[in-house]
């Protein structure tokens, strides 16, 4: 009767991982996830910066950062009940997983360095995300939700933690994070020559339309890339740029 009850749960799953509607970009599913995400990322700090009590600031921080977590954690979990668990595409050598996992250190412990790290990498790569997501199902599926949650998410927990923790990146943070794009890189290299995977799509442009498509072919899209990830970079920094500006004139 075990046996029966864990084959029926494995082809449940199966069938609800492998059977959906596929996501449509700029659809009315993806623009109203747009909008609440950008409300939310807005509105939550900035509510618990002005209402909540240090305690609760700091409970509700820990809880966004081990919700994120648990969202890459429960669909490898997922993906292993139903048997398709594949280690050349689930595992977190792609710059968002990484940072879901890693983010409750940010939330919990203050890990300014992760911190200064992740701030250019998620506002980098959540951008482009936000645009051009590769969430392969639409709303409610699950991997709808898991794409929203891993990548806003990302986004509403920094945003919480320089509002509401105070933590602001530096031109030094700028250089560290870029560096450790290149290193992550470097790791992925030999990850995916060993797995014979495409992780942080080294090896090959992703299945779905994205921002890749118009940095030209393989390899060149990659050096490319380099440059487009500077000027997000950039862009991610200029507002604390021009905060320190007008404080020195003043």
């Amino acid at each position: 009767n075990l046996l029966i009850r864990e084959n029926v749960m494995r082809s449940a799953v199966y069938q609800y991982l492998t059977e959906f509607e596929p996501f449509v970009i700029f659809s009315s599913d993806h623009i109203l996830a747009l909008i609440i995400s950008f409300l939310i990322v807005i509105y939550l700090p900035i509510y618990s910066k002005k209402y909540l009590t240090e305690k609760q600031q700091n409970m509700l921080g820990i809880i966004l950062g081990f919700a994120i977590m648990s969202n890459y954690i429960i669909w490898v979990s997922l993906e292993l009940i139903a048997g398709t668990f594949e280690i050349k595409q689930h595992l977190p050598f792609h710059l968002c997983r990484f940072a879901n996992l890693t983010i409750p250190l940010v939330m919990l412990n203050r890990n300014y360095r992760l911190y200064e790290v992740l701030y250019f990498w998620g506002f980098s790569g959540v951008l482009q995300a936000a645009i051009s997501p590769d969430a392969p199902a639409t709303f409610p599926h699950f991997y709808f939700i898991r794409f929203w949650i891993g990548h806003s998410g990302l986004m509403l927990a920094l945003v919480y933690a320089t509002v509401v923790y105070g933590m602001r990146p530096t031109w030094k943070s700028f250089w560290r994070s870029f560096a450790a794009l290149n290193l992550f890189f470097l790791i992925a290299i030999p990850v995916n020559l060993i797995l014979d995977a495409n992780y942080f799509w080294i090896c090959g442009k992703p299945p779905v339309p994205t921002l890749l498509d118009y940095m030209g072919p393989w390899p060149w899209y990659i050096l490319v890339g380099e440059f487009v990830a500077l000027g997000h970079f950039v862009l991610a920094y200029s507002p604390f740029y021009f905060m320190k500006k007008r404080i020195i004139t003043q």
